[in-house]
C-alpha cells in the first residue's frame, strides 16, 4: 500500500515543521549526492533554514559551481537579448570609425605641414 498524498502548505506546529525540514533536507542532500555520483553531474545545493542556518552540498567546490552558474546565466541572457549585443557592436563600430576619422585628420594635417 502506498503513502497517502499530503497537502503542500506550511506546517503550523513548529516541532513537526522542524522534524519535516530536517528529514526533507537530508533527503534532498542525499539525492544531490546520488545524482552527482551516478550521472557524473556537477551539483550544488544550498539550503537556508528559517533560522538562517546554511546547509549545503557540492560535488566540486561550491565556488566553482556558483561561478559556472553565473557564467551560464550571463551567456543565456546575452543569447536571449541580442539587442544588447547589437548595441554593443554599434558602439564599438562608432568608436572605431571616430578613431579612424581622427587619425585621417591628423595624417592630412601632417601632409600639409610637409
Amino acid at each position: 500500500m502506498g503513502r497517502g498524498k499530503i497537502v503542500i502548505r506550511r506546517i503550523d506546529n513548529s516541532t513537526s515543521r522542524q522534524v519535516t525540514f530536517s528529514k526533507r533536507r537530508n533527503g534532498l542532500l542525499k539525492k544531490a549526492k546520488e545524482l552527482a555520483i551516478l550521472c557524473d553531474a556537477e551539483v550544488g545545493v544550498m539550503i537556508f533554514s528559517s533560522t538562517g542556518k546554511l546547509y549545503d552540498f557540492s560535488s566540486t567546490s561550491m565556488k566553482a559551481v556558483i561561478d559556472r552558474y553565473n557564467k551560464a546565466k550571463e551567456d543565456h541572457q546575452q543569447l536571449s537579448n541580442p539587442t544588447s549585443e547589437v548595441k554593443y557592436n554599434r558602439i564599438t563600430e562608432n568608436i572605431a570609425t571616430s578613431a579612424i576619422i581622427q587619425t585621417n585628420s591628423q595624417l592630412i594635417n601632417l601632409q600639409q605641414d610637409v
